[in-house]
């Protein structure tokens, strides 16, 4: 009986696993998808950015870093010369409140593992959430 427990728990982690796998494979595609329809032209594909006008999302700090700071840029974005790993950049970045939770989700996991990121998995109830708490 013990065996059988010990083995179906297994089965329902690795279950699981695939399930978190899949997620997270389905909001790449999807998020490559919406990166090149949305933000492709200001940050290039290469996630380079443009030289004094648009960041570079390669490798960047704040990707990386605070979800909920990244996801509200997006939502928000920004008119402000903010210093992203210590240069200014002149552009402004428009608000993208039109977008779904989801496809924020998705284009923001997509970019936070692309261009030499690595970061969590962003989710579109933590969208929500942001979402709920900066308003314009």
């Amino acid at each position: 009986m013990k065996f059988i427990i010990s083995y179906l728990v297994l089965l329902i982690t690795c279950n699981l696993n695939l399930f978190a796998q899949k997620s997270f494979m389905n909001a790449m595609k999807n998020g490559k998808v919406i990166y090149e329809k949305t933000c492709l032209t200001c940050h290039q594909a290469n996630g380079g950015g443009v030289p004094r006008m648009n960041p570079p999302l390669v490798n960047a700090a704040f990707v990386n870093g605070d979800k909920n700071k990244l996801i509200q840029w997006v939502i928000l974005g920004s008119t402000e010369k903010v210093p992203i790993d210590g240069k200014y950049y002149s552009n402004n970045m428009p608000a993208q409140a039109t977008l779904k939770d989801q496809d924020i989700a998705e284009v923001l996991t997509f970019i936070r593992n692309s261009f030499e990121n690595k970061a969590s998995q962003v989710t579109a109830s933590e969208v929500k959430s942001v979402r709920m708490t900066t308003r314009k």
